[in-house]
């Protein structure tokens, strides 16, 4: 009887052991599984920051140079509409020369698709500066962001 019981012993311990052998080389998979999407979201960002490097080299020479955060703010202090995660604009009323530049600041996370004479998408906590012009003054443009309608009027004169 004892031989008996040590082999149901052996047997057991051989089963946890495999048991416990497929369960790490299972959990590795998952593992790898997660990296490889890590892997393909940063090789997409780089991707993308590749093709903004292709981009702004086609771009002509007359345009203005790329501005960090920072300087964004100071240029743009007085002429500047920032959306909130909620797509809500402040200032929400605001009046500008025509051909006057001003900031989109999109203080979000997420990206948005921001309307203002034209859609530009805007990446989370990102900027774009936008000119305002039209020949046909004095002129009121309504500022859409996402699925969020007329968040901002922009009033363009003289």
């Amino acid at each position: 009887m004892e031989i008996k019981n040590k082999k149901v012993l052996y047997y057991g311990l051989g089963a946890l052991v495999v048991l416990a052998l497929v369960l790490f080389l299972s959990m590795r998979n998952d593992k790898d599984a997660d990296l490889e999407g890590e892997q393909s979201v940063n090789e997409s960002e780089e991707m993308e920051s590749e093709a903004g490097k292709e981009e702004s080299k086609k771009t002509p020479a007359k345009s203005e140079p790329v501005l960090s955060y920072a300087e964004a703010l100071a240029k743009y202090k007085d002429a500047r509409i920032q959306l909130d995660d909620r797509c809500q604009a402040s200032p929400n009323n605001v009046t500008y020369k025509n051909n006057t530049s001003i900031m989109i600041d999109n203080r979000s996370p997420m990206t948005r698709s921001v309307k203002v004479g034209s859609t530009y998408t805007i990446k989370g906590y990102g900027f774009k500066i936008v000119k305002l012009s039209s020949s046909q003054l004095p002129i009121q443009w309504l500022v859409d962001c996402d699925k969020s309608q007329n968040v901002a009027t922009i009033l363009i004169q003289k």
